[in-house]
């Protein structure tokens, strides 16, 4: 798009409105970082407070490693550069000034930013959508799942390089969060993937999660685009008053991009007959289950808004790859296959990884290790239940469940909806539960791996790759 954005202290000490305490104001801005542990000699700091953290105290560290700068919050003791030489910006609040910043840069940068929020779906629909538009534009996107009120940020400072278009996942936890980030990142195209139940203990309701998922419509003009699930029907009931454009996708009559004919190919992806209005194509992705294929066909609608032309999409959706840890499927030694699906889960999200599991005939055995899934509050004991039942329905042979409560209340009714009693197996933590599925998994089993990221079911991942390499 052009040459990278210069920033200068007085720049940044204007855009988050801050006062310079010390430091030239025409001096540049390196790389800006928060965590002095990663700190280069010649970057910019910027001393966030935390609930159980406060970076202004790191603040002459910072400086001792190389900082040519820092915004340190009013009143602290992170005027240490005053005495020597390396510009200073006092603000009230360090995370609004990184806000602050981040959205200055975006407005500047001149980048089309698309947005992406959802129960489910956020990362793999991100990435797919930096795939396909990558052949044709300068593509940069969140790193990991830098997503929050401090992550957007992070990720919109990459457009100083002034990248076409920016791709970013809005993740969220209560209500007014989306919000707030829709205003930092102001985005020309939304995408809604879904409604869940993901985080549904901070609500009263999926209603509520509907209603804080919409967020994503605020401060839309005319020219803003929404890209939506034309199959969610509490989607669709809060859509009506979008102030742009919007596309749909999904299996309803009448979708802008429309799966027709879809093929379940278990471990190998899905494959899809689709209508859109450039035409229709068959398309394979190698992901797994029919949430992803949503994912794909929401990517697509993006891509054809962008002008990328159909072929092109179909071409990339065959390459994709699973996020890291998000149903990446590993064949491993005496044709073990494992499905490691250990980032997070959901109950809705397991069903679904359950359902893949069920469908796949060409393995000795089935093999489920299912983690606790948190913030779920006083739905959990009957949302494991039903995750429990879905998990008999599977057609497991082996059934391991780790962590509290819920991991022994999904256990219990797997037993009852017909699992031996001798083929479900507890464990209160992951490192305990790793010795032991690795020494059950024989040659030839499917085996899957998914829990909330707090119950690490990573570790027994891990572990299974490990001992089957």
């Amino acid at each position: 798009m052009g040459d990278e954005l210069r920033l200068t202290l007085g720049w940044v000490a204007e855009a988050v409105g801050g006062l310079i305490r010390s430091g030239d104001p025409g001096s540049e801005i390196g790389n800006i970082v928060t965590d002095t542990r990663t700190l280069q000699p010649g970057d910019f700091f910027i001393a966030l407070r935390g609930e159980r953290f406060d970076a202004n105290e790191f603040v002459g560290a910072a400086f001792g490693k190389g900082a040519i700068g820092a915004i340190v919050e009013k009143g602290s003791q992170g005027g240490a550069g005053q005495q020597t030489g390396q510009g200073v910006i006092e603000v009230e609040d360090t995370t609004r000034a990184l806000q602050a910043l981040a959205h200055a840069v975006r407005k500047a940068s001149g980048t089309k930013v698309v947005a992406i929020t959802g129960s489910a779906g956020k990362t793999t629909t991100k990435e797919a959508i930096a795939d396909f538009l990558s052949g044709r534009f300068r593509v940069v996107k969140n790193k990991g799942n830098l997503n929050n009120h401090i992550g957007l940020p992070l990720s919109l400072l990459q457009l100083r390089e002034r990248p076409d278009v920016a791709v970013m996942e809005l993740g969220m936890n209560h209500v007014g969060e989306i919000s707030a980030l829709v205003a930092i990142a102001e985005p020309e195209t939304r995408v809604w993937t879904n409604v869940g139940d993901a985080h549904i203990g901070f609500f009263a309701s999926p209603d509520a999660i509907a209603d804080a998922k919409a967020e994503i419509l605020e401060r839309a003009d005319r020219t803003h685009v929404l890209v939506c699930n034309a199959d969610d029907p509490r989607m669709m009931a809060r859509v009506a008053g979008f102030a742009g454009r919007t596309l749909t996708f999904g299996t309803a009559a009448g979708a802008t991009v429309r799966a027709v004919e879809a093929e379940n190919l278990g471990i190998d992806g899905f494959r899809a007959r689709v209508t859109t209005p450039a035409g229709e194509r068959v398309i394979h992705a190698p992901l797994l289950g029919r949430g992803n294929l949503a994912n794909v066909l929401a990517a697509t609608a993006v891509a054809l808004d962008f002008d990328v032309p159909l072929d092109d999409i179909v071409a990339a959706a065959a390459r994709l790859k699973p996020a890291d840890r998000r149903g990446a499927v590993r064949r491993l030694r005496g044709g073990i296959v494992l499905i490691d699906d250990s980032y997070n889960s959901s109950p809705s999200a397991l069903a679904a990884a359950l359902d893949v599991v069920g469908r796949e005939a060409r393995v000795s055995r089935k093999v489920a290790v299912l983690g606790e899934m948190l913030e779920l509050g006083e739905h959990s004991l009957a949302l494991h239940r039903a995750s429990g039942k879905a998990a008999a329905a599977a057609g497991l042979r082996l059934l391991f469940v780790i962590g509290g409560p819920g991991a022994r209340a999904l256990a219990d009714a797997a037993i009852e909806a017909g699992m031996p009693a001798s083929s479900v197996r507890y464990a209160e933590k992951s490192e305990v539960a790793a010795r032991d599925v690795a020494s059950a998994v024989k040659a030839g089993d499917l085996v899957l791996v998914k829990g909330s990221r707090g119950t690490r079911t990573d570790i027994v991942a891990d572990r299974i790759a490990a001992e089957f390499a």
